[in-house]
């Protein structure tokens, strides 16, 4: 039996009995074993000696965590990563979240933009570019790069080069724009389980924070955001530390409203009664979110449509005439109204019985 403050792993299959009385830590610290078991007095003492996780972007993203942003197509996505990007490479605050970390390397992997469409972005017309910190990588994909020998398909070629460019540029925060080109099928669960390894693997490892873009899919507007509009909900909701989503306002044609989906460090602070809503705008060189204010989710969401005054008029003698088993043309030509609209008042009729 293990005593308080006293570790072991399983190094020996059966394992051999523990001594108490001449326990020597080291002789059961293996790395190469699959669990380290630590009484969780222990876990606490360890714990206490490892620093506070700082927060990257207000309490949507802490130090050593591996977050989820996600949005349809062409709401901001990159934009808005960028932006946290280049405010943790300087320790600048992206009002309202505060960055409590120091100056630091981040490596950006871009695969969205081209190298002309990021300097559109952060220039007045290709000129007047904006001045990023030297600590901002950025990372596009070599389209002359062949895959050199020794690996067993792309996605372990890829998973190298990923490490490989965190130990060269000796960045602990990592931006991948974005999951569905790590992983095309990433909605369904066998596809996006091997990434999620990967990246937890890789931040574990090296102590990293990571942000993963990821998308949508098509989905009602007149519906609150939730963890399932996440393509590949399930499997890398479960994977990642926290999670926040940019959602489409309808009240003007920039807005966006961010919203907190899951977190680990923090309880729940821009959840749907508390949304921030913002602007996006390029006041000079630099495209960007802007803080406008905060607001309820239901503010920025369409109206969800409704039955007509006309419609649930005719119900009630549309289905009394299908009942004595007349047609559609013939229920329509006695109401005055289209046999389509008589088919779609059935069947909405039916499939809420």
């Amino acid at each position: 039996m293990l005593q308080p403050n006293q570790s072991a792993t399983l190094s020996s299959y059966p394992p051999k009995p523990v001594s108490t009385s001449s326990y020597d830590p080291e002789v059961f610290e293996d790395d190469e074993e699959l669990f380290t078991i630590r009484t969780a007095n222990t876990w606490l003492q360890e714990a206490s000696k490892r620093p506070v996780p700082k927060m990257l972007f207000g309490k949507l993203w802490y130090e050593g965590e591996l977050c989820i942003l996600f949005a349809d197509s062409n709401l901001g996505k990159s934009i808005l990563a960028v932006q946290i990007a280049n405010a943790i490479s300087t320790a600048e605050s992206v009002h309202p979240f505060i960055c409590e970390a120091e100056p630091q390397p981040v490596l950006y992997f871009d695969f969205e933009l081209s190298e002309k469409q990021f300097e559109a972005r952060y220039s007045v017309d290709f000129n007047n570019h904006y001045d990023f910190s030297n600590n901002f990588y950025r990372a596009e994909m070599n389209p002359n790069s062949d895959m050199p020998p020794g690996f067993k398909d792309f996605d372990e070629y890829l998973s190298a080069c990923f490490e490989r460019s965190v130990v060269q540029t000796g960045s602990k925060v990592l931006v991948i724009d974005n999951l569905t080109y790590l992983r095309g099928e990433n909605e369904k669960a066998k596809d996006a389980l091997p990434l999620m390894k990967h990246l937890k693997a890789l931040k574990n490892r090296y102590g990293l924070s990571i942000l993963a873009l990821a998308h949508t899919p098509k989905r009602d507007m007149s519906l609150e955001l939730t963890r399932n509009d996440l393509q590949g909900s399930k499997m890398l909701m479960n994977f990642c530390d926290s999670a926040f989503a940019i959602g489409e306002s309808v009240i003007t044609q920039n807005m966006r409203y961010l919203k907190q989906i899951k977190q680990r460090n923090t309880s729940e602070v821009y959840g749907s009664n508390n949304v921030c809503v913002c602007e996006v705008n390029k006041p000079a060189n630099f495209l960007q979110y802007e803080f406008v204010g905060y607001g309820t989710e239901a503010d920025h969401l369409r109206k969800p449509k409704r039955a007509s005054n006309t419609h649930s008029e005719h119900t009630e003698q549309v289905m009394m005439l299908h009942a004595e088993g007349k047609s559609l043309r013939q229920i329509g030509a006695e109401l005055g109204i289209s046999y389509s609209k008589v088919n779609r008042i059935i069947n909405a009729t039916q499939a809420n019985d």
